[in-house]
């Protein structure tokens, strides 16, 4: 695909997934085949109906292998429909009713059954900010929320007796510390949110997956620092809209270079997340995250696969527009001038074949893939 290419479209209403109203199915096509099969590092595939629309859009864009934060007790219906091409994280049971309890000693008991019976490697320390919201009225929150606080200790004891690496979600959009956090008494800088992950990072030396490029996309340098302090830690390129909006807002130049710098410590992943919720109208009133973002198959397809679409785009060609997936982070800052459908500019990488090998697969096969393989 080249600048001047344009998208397939199909003449749709516009939708959050959608707003261009591109043929995603007729999009895969024209992109081709990867030039490798694509590992994507970082999803949350839950639900057996919605792991096969899910999968219909994971074989049209190259994806063949996944490790999912998947919920435990959907973690069987998930195998059952994926088999050997999901790897799973392991993760707290976040919509337990005791949420204390499933996010510590909870959490603790099941890393035997993601260990013994699902065979993840992982572990997933959720640690973002708005935690301190999530756990209001918890018995003793300094023991959770901070990312070195005593539960999360006490269950990386154990995952690493087990031989499973780490991973870890720190910091949010630079967008949300300037309005959802800008209370920094309560929430804290984002530059305090990595003070106690260096920490762990030295503590625990092994394998470190940080998420959302380590949290800090807009700042490559703060990230680099991070890197070669930490030779442990590897990053993913999930949460679609923020890496379009703040990836695509540096100089390609830079980008590149950061990526061919730190090449082999840089994965794939997109942080898709699938619900057989989005299979049919939700209720309106319903809090669980996400339910919302799709009400039919048709809508959950293009979901999963406008993902796919913006980060291929993003990483393989030279497009130059506006995303077609809504990001109301930019209303956020500026609401006199952005709404809830709007979308920041998509500035394309056009990144060598050798470099899209690596973080498309060969980078995870060499870190996680590697990880998980010597310690089954």
């Amino acid at each position: 695909m080249s600048v001047q290419s344009k998208p397939i479209t199909t003449g749709r209403d516009p939708t959050p997934a959608n707003r261009l109203g591109l043929d995603y199915e007729a999009e895969a096509g024209r992109l081709g085949r990867p030039v490798r099969p694509i590992i994507d590092a970082h999803a949350h595939i839950n639900g057996p109906r919605a792991a096969a629309i899910w999968k219909r859009a994971a074989d049209l864009y190259g994806v063949v292998r996944v490790y999912s934060q998947t919920q435990l007790s959907q973690a069987a219906s998930v195998r059952g429909v994926l088999g050997d091409a999901a790897e799973f994280i392991a993760i707290p049971e976040y919509m337990a009713d005791d949420r204390e309890h499933a996010m510590t000693r909870g959490f603790l008991e099941n890393l035997e059954r993601w260990h013994g019976e699902f065979g993840a490697r992982c572990v997933k320390f959720w640690a973002a900010p708005r935690l301190r919201d999530l756990v209001e009225g918890m018995e003793d929150p300094e023991t959770l929320v901070p990312i070195d606080g005593l539960w999360r200790r006490k269950v990386a004891d154990r995952a690493v007796e087990l031989g499973m690496m780490l991973m870890a979600h720190v910091a949010d959009p630079d967008t949300w510390f300037a309005t959802k956090y800008a209370d920094t008494d309560r929430y804290g800088t984002k530059a305090r949110q990595y003070e106690g992950l260096e920490r762990m990072l030295g503590w625990y030396p092994v394998p470190w997956l940080l998420a959302h490029m380590g949290g800090w996309p807009e700042d490559l340098g703060f990230l680099s620092g991070l890197l070669d302090r930490h030779p442990n830690v590897i990053l993913d390129t999930s949460a679609t809209k923020w890496m379009v909006r703040e990836l695509s807002a540096h100089p390609r130049e830079d980008v590149v270079a950061f990526l061919k710098r730190w090449r082999g410590r840089i994965l794939f992943g997109s942080d898709i997340v699938t619900n057989d919720e989005h299979l049919a109208p939700s209720d309106p009133e319903a809090e669980r995250f996400g339910v919302h973002l799709a009400s039919s198959e048709a809508e959950a397809f293009e979901l999963y696969a406008s993902r796919y679409w913006a980060m291929r785009t993003m990483f393989e060609t030279a497009y130059l527009g506006e995303s077609p997936i809504a990001d109301p982070d930019l209303m956020l800052i500026d609401p006199g001038r952005y709404d809830e459908m709007s979308a920041p500019t998509l500035r394309g990488l056009a990144l060598p074949e050798d470099m899209l090998r690596v973080l498309y697969g060969g980078a995870a096969e060499a870190t996680m893939q590697a990880w998980f393989d010597s310690h089954r």
